[in-house]
């Protein structure tokens, strides 16, 4: 059973945004990329900026902000000396974006000091490959493991390492801002297909610090004030 899921935009098949699910992974999608979406730029951005306000939106990030926040209380607990928390992660449904993951892991490793991503065996969270109607997006099943996947056609309308790194940004704990600009790697596709920015600017880098340095309750009081 699902939540309903929290992508870039209203308009079917452009946004890159997240998921707040339960329940499994998807099946293994054929490798076949479907071609590339023909919406506008301007049509995108009208989707993005109603559905960046809606309840719909902020209410998916409220409930994937806390599944990884209590992710992070628990492996904090398990493990309260290291200073930073190691996420695993599998790419083995995702051949065709080992790159970009590699990628992406790269970017945040280089950008955050708290927590670290590594591929390996009994992983966090894998990432899948295929095609879907809504996009690229991000799922957890609220005990710290969850699954990122990756729309073919979403990949070739969009820099395919920034939406890996930006449907990343979720697991570690943060929230889509279609309203934000291009410097800002959770705007997602809010600036259009021309924003090329794989990396979170400071303000990004520092909420994911803050939630894997304090965890849970303080984060989420943090947040509140």
């Amino acid at each position: 059973m699902r939540h309903p899921r929290t992508v870039m935009s209203a308009v079917v098949g452009l946004g890159f945004g997240l998921a707040a699910a339960l329940g499994t992974a998807p099946a293994i999608a054929s490798s076949a990329p479907a071609a590339a979406p023909t919406t506008t730029a301007s049509e995108a951005g009208a989707g993005y900026a109603a559905y960046a306000g809606s309840r719909e939106n902020a209410a998916a990030n409220k409930a994937f902000f806390e599944a990884v926040a209590k992710s992070v209380a628990k492996k904090r607990a398990a493990n309260p000396g290291v200073k930073a928390v190691t996420i695993v992660y599998s790419t083995a449904n995702a051949p065709s974006f080992r790159t970009q993951i590699s990628n992406s892991a790269q970017i945040w490793n280089s950008s955050v000091s708290n927590v670290r991503l590594q591929e390996g065996s009994n992983a966090d969270f894998a990432y899948y490959e295929g095609n879907d109607p809504s996009g690229s997006y991000a799922s957890t099943d609220g005990h710290g493991n969850g699954y990122i996947f990756l729309d073919y056609a979403q990949n070739q309308q969009y820099d395919s390492t920034r939406v890996t790194a930006h449907e990343t940004g979720h697991v570690l704990g943060l929230p889509d801002h279609y309203s934000g600009p291009c410097s800002e790697l959770m705007s997602g596709g809010g600036p259009g297909p021309s924003c090329t920015n794989r990396y979170p600017n400071a303000n990004e880098r520092s909420q994911v610090n803050y939630l894997w340095q304090y965890g849970f309750a303080a984060t989420l009081a943090h947040s509140a004030s």
